[in-house]
């Protein structure tokens, strides 16, 4: 039996929150004895949800705070959705574990239609994703595509009240808020690829803190843990730290890993795509692949996507 405490640090959106109790239950189950207890912070993204993401500074704004309290001893561990994760973790702070990827997928939300397919002409489409803009627009150019922040809750609530035609969510949160009744139709990853890391949760942990990392490491799946390490080094190969219409998503069959990624404008007009696949055995084989594949996607031009997107010059190179 355990004797010891956790301090976890959360956001408090209700998605959140569902997964730092998660988190919790988790822990408590492995540790019989364990005390563990949830605090909550505002971040800048929940302070200001009618924002752009990239006028804040991309994803990053979801975990600023956290790392913060956990840099400052405020906290033991947080937990991450990873796509709202940077590839590159500040100093000190280490992704500990990787838990079991739910649903990877993007839903399509409707009260009125069943399917993308349905969707007519300048139906409003609400989503704050340039990812899922890219990929619209590519397939459907007739949609309106309209910004929509905020909680899950509240941007169903405005598709309720009448504001949007349909909603493009995560199935996972979807499902973790007890809303899978509300989707019209899964989009299946060959429609819409998923975002770097989406549907699994990783917890955050001091790099030094050998006595949180003990407890925390149970938790981590180590399958789910290969294809994100796989995605977020294509992610970090190609300059995926902002809020950018790249995708990637990657599965294991056995020993073999494979990835499909895509890089495109935020219009759809311009998409370039790939895959690979290979043998993965740890994470660094793992991450060597998510090289590869972004080294496929740069010499298609991808880089010079990206640079136009970020206004930042041509980093194709």
């Amino acid at each position: 039996m355990v004797t010891a405490s956790l301090r976890i640090v959360t956001r408090a959106s209700p998605l959140a929150l569902w997964q730092a109790q998660f988190v919790r239950a988790c822990l408590l189950q492995t540790h019989p004895g364990l005390t563990v207890t949830v605090k909550t912070v505002t971040t800048l993204a929940d302070r200001f949800v009618d924002k752009p993401l990239i006028e804040m500074g991309g994803k990053g704004v979801f975990v600023k705070e956290l790392e913060q309290a956990l840099l400052h001893d405020e906290a033991d561990l947080a937990v991450h959705s990873m796509k709202d994760v940077t590839v590159d973790l500040p100093p000190g702070l280490q992704i500990a574990a990787i838990m079991e990827r739910e649903d990877p997928r993007d839903v399509l939300v409707s009260n009125r239609y069943a399917c993308l397919d349905e969707l007519p002409a300048r139906a409003r489409v609400g989503t704050s994703s340039l990812r899922r803009q890219c990929q619209l627009q590519a397939a459907q150019p007739a949609l309106s595509l309209e910004d929509i922040r905020g909680n899950v809750n509240s941007r169903l609530q405005k598709l309720d009240d009448g504001n949007f035609d349909a909603l493009i969510l995560a199935a996972a949160g979807m499902k973790r808020l007890q809303q899978a009744h509300r989707i019209s139709a899964y989009l299946d990853v060959t429609q819409m690829l998923p975002a770097i890391g989406q549907g699994a949760l990783g917890i955050e942990t001091r790099a030094n803190d050998a006595r949180v990392e003990r407890l925390v490491v149970p938790l981590n799946h180590e399958p789910t843990g290969l294809c994100v390490a796989a995605e977020r080094a294509l992610s970090r190969k190609l300059y995926g730290g902002c809020h950018l219409p790249l995708a990637g998503y990657a599965h294991l069959s056995g020993a073999r890993l494979s990835i499909s990624a895509l890089v495109g404008s935020v219009d759809g007009s311009r998409v370039v795509r790939d895959d690979i696949s290979g043998y993965a055995h740890d994470a660094e084989q793992a991450e060597q692949l998510g090289c590869k594949l972004a080294a496929k996607l740069l010499a298609q031009g991808a880089g010079e996507i990206l640079a136009q997107v970020m206004g930042s010059g041509d980093r194709s190179k």
